[in-house]
């Protein structure tokens, strides 16, 4: 078969499409939620930083599963 193990046409772009736009809210998304984490951690133990920590470890953990996404399109070949 010419097209086994790909997906083509309209489902394949969908997709491709979905793929991108998990990549492009994983870092967003990350600070979002670790700010809002770290902002709920302030008032409950009165302290000022904890917000900060928070939207620094969202942003690391963006950039480890923005890596991770993009070396399963490396090892598996997808390009495009």
């Amino acid at each position: 078969m010419a097209g086994k193990g790909k997906r083509s046409g309209a489902l394949g772009e969908l997709v491709k499409a979905e793929s991108m736009i998990q990549l492009a809210l994983a870092l967003p998304g990350g600070c979002l939620i670790g700010w809002l984490l770290g902002s709920w951690a302030d008032r409950a133990w009165h302290q000022a930083w904890i917000g900060i920590a928070g939207i620094v470890l969202g942003a690391v953990a963006g950039f480890v599963q923005i890596f991770r996404t993009a070396a399963g399109y490396l090892k598996n070949g997808r390009n495009g």
